[in-house]
């Protein structure tokens, strides 16, 4: 290698230790006791009414999300949806699959209400949004299952779950299940159908669910191997 490759090299080095590439210390750029900013005005009261807000006044804060808005149209599930529906950054797609999906969940359920009878209609959901917070919702898995290696032989052992892997499960759940469909069917149909059937607390990722607590339930004699080494 020549003087100018050297020198080249050495520059690289250099710069990537200062943008902390290839570092050994590669670490954020805010301090753990940074704390996540409350960026919703309705939280910003209930904090300010319980005294919490002046206890916090003066600690650093650290930067809001992109898609974190204090907007009254801001939904957080909604939003995490979009994010599980995107693939190959194509965030304006998924947010017109998800908003075109309840769009048609809206007009399901207006007709739904209309042609009920009147003792039926207080139980039919009519705002979309809340027809996918109940679908995620009635979606969540409580236990799954996990393979491990005990003498030689593998046991499925029925683990809980936490609350953000059974959001995860729920949503994901959703979406394939609107993919798993015909070809004729648009993405945004099927998935609207899934969504009103789930928050109806039936269809196939309720069954889904169920059959999964139901192998849950039948391999809990394995359950103790959770805690042994």
């Amino acid at each position: 290698m020549g003087s100018v490759g050297r020198i080249q090299s050495l520059v690289k080095r250099v710069s990537n230790r200062v943008l902390g590439i290839g570092a050994i210390r590669t670490y954020s750029v805010f301090n753990p006791y940074h704390i996540k900013p409350t960026f919703r005005k309705d939280e910003q009261a209930r904090l300010e009414e319980s005294g919490e807000l002046a206890k916090i006044a003066h600690v650093p804060i650290l930067p809001a999300m992109k898609a974190e808005t204090s907007s009254e149209f801001f939904d957080s599930v909604v939003d995490k949806f979009i994010n599980y529906v995107l693939r190959k950054g194509k965030k304006e797609l998924a947010r017109s699959l998800v908003e075109e999906a309840l769009e048609k969940v809206k007009r399901s359920q207006l007709e739904r209400y209309h042609k009920a009878r009147p003792e039926e209609r207080a139980n039919i959901i009519l705002s979309p949004k809340e027809v996918l917070h109940a679908a995620v919702i009635n979606c969540k898995p409580v236990m799954e299952l996990m393979t491990m290696k005990k003498g030689g032989s593998n046991y499925r052992v029925p683990i809980p779950v936490l609350e953000r892997r059974q959001r995860f499960l729920s949503m994901n759940w959703i979406i394939q299940a609107a993919q798993d469909k015909n070809g004729r069917i648009p993405f945004s149909t099927q998935l609207a159908k899934e969504l009103i059937d789930a928050a109806d607390n039936q269809g196939r990722v309720v069954k889904k669910k169920q059959d999964l607590h139901k192998m849950c339930e039948a391999n809990r004699a394995y359950a103790h191997f959770r805690w042994s080494n």
